[in-house]
């Protein structure tokens, strides 16, 4: 409780830090919106004119797309900076963070807070818009608002473990950002849209080497469409704690092999 505490306090300096800066917070909110919204706009303008990408609906791509948005914006608001490990670890700021009174991956976690407004309103819209479409349409019941908030956590809880495998690499390899843009951003983005469009080889890689699909692709398959059953759902819940479990071990043999690179 006394680690809980301690990070919650870290957290509201954080926030205090960069609520100096009221108009920058602001600004970046909206910027990072705006292009959210501008890559959206474009898929939507596409599949307007096809009605259909591989048998999925443009709402059911506007699912995949709002929870995979949903689930990045909590990740990176509660540990941001464990996507940015690289510069702690060049600068060998990392040592300072050592010093502090918590642990390790608390200390950093703690680091650049962000609210992520944006990403929220966005995401949160998108997901508004599709459901009740489809609740309208009868595709899905109302059971399908309680799933998906679950499953959001849960896509979180694994894209943050996907995040921290990546990052404990730094450890040996210092210089991560490209090995990140590949397990994190492209295979997010990537899952915005249907696996069907890829090839095997890759929605294997997407769903067990970075199995970023278990966030929101096979979540929607059971939610949207009734397929592979309803074990998908204890079985995706499972597979995210066990994930989630293996990558926190890595990181604590990672952090027991950690020489400085600072002066």
């Amino acid at each position: 409780m006394n680690t809980v505490r301690m990070y919650s306090t870290l957290i509201q300096a954080s926030i205090r830090s960069r609520m100096q800066y009221k108009w920058n917070f602001w600004f970046s909110a909206l910027l990072a919106a705006i292009i959210n919204v501008m890559d959206f706009v474009l898929i939507t303008i596409v599949l307007w004119k096809f009605d259909s990408l591989k048998g999925w609906s443009i709402y059911e791509i506007g699912y995949l797309y709002g929870t995979i948005m949903m689930c990045k914006a909590i990740y990176r608001t509660l540990a941001n900076d464990i996507h940015h490990l690289e510069k702690y670890l060049v600068s060998g700021d990392l040592d300072q963070l050592l010093l502090r009174p918590v642990p390790l991956l608390f200390a950093l976690m703690s680091q650049n807070f962000r609210l992520m407004p944006g990403e929220y309103i966005q995401g949160g819209a998108v997901l508004t818009i599709c459901i009740n479409h489809m609740l309208q349409s009868g595709q899905v019941g109302w059971s399908a608002i309680p799933l998906t908030c679950m499953f959001i956590v849960t896509g979180a809880t694994i894209l943050f473990a996907i995040g921290l495998g990546t990052a404990t690499c730094g450890f040996w390899l210092t210089r991560i950002s490209e090995l990140q843009t590949v397990t994190e951003d492209a295979a997010r983005t990537a899952v915005q849209y249907p696996m069907e469009i890829y090839p095997m080889w890759m929605r294997s890689l997407l769903l067990t080497v970075i199995p970023v699909g278990a966030a929101n692709y096979l979540p929607a398959l059971y939610i949207l469409r009734g397929e592979l059953g309803a074990w998908l759902l204890p079985a995706t819940i499972l597979f995210a704690a066990l994930f989630l479990s293996a990558t926190l071990k890595f990181w604590q043999f990672g952090v027991s092999k950690y020489q400085s690179t600072g002066s």
